[in-house]
């Protein structure tokens, strides 16, 4: 069965840090780009960042770029967003998501990713 499960969310002062990961299961990882999302209270999804297969693409939002940090290790089968100097606007609910249709060098559009997990929020208040 093909599972991704977001973990590491919680509630943080703004200035604070957050570490997501996104642990995967059956599947290869590393035949994939992982792409990170993100839905705030009432506002529509929206896509954060992405890396490619080796991690040499990495592509960032402009509002979340020099604050975000994407990775991945694909030995344990495992992405990862680095979130310091939180604010308030980046509470949410957090997603990972791959497109399994179809290996994916690069990164992809938002609408080609079908398989999600299921997201962890993030709350950002004092």
């Amino acid at each position: 069965q093909v599972q991704l499960v977001e973990s590491g969310g919680g509630l943080v002062q703004p200035g604070g840090s957050l570490i997501l990961s996104c642990v995967t299961s059956g599947f290869t990882l590393d035949y994939y780009a992982i792409g990170w999302f993100r839905q705030a209270p009432g506002k529509e999804r929206e896509a954060i960042s992405c890396i490619g297969r080796s991690g040499s693409q990495r592509l960032y939002a402009d509002s979340v770029k020099g604050r975000f940090t994407i990775a991945r290790d694909n030995a344990a089968n495992t992405g990862f967003l680095l979130m310091n100097n939180l604010k308030p606007e980046d509470t949410g609910i957090y997603y990972c998501a791959v497109q399994l249709r179809q290996a994916s060098t690069l990164c992809v559009r938002e609408s080609k990713y079908d398989a999600w997990g299921q997201g962890t929020q993030v709350t950002v208040s004092s």
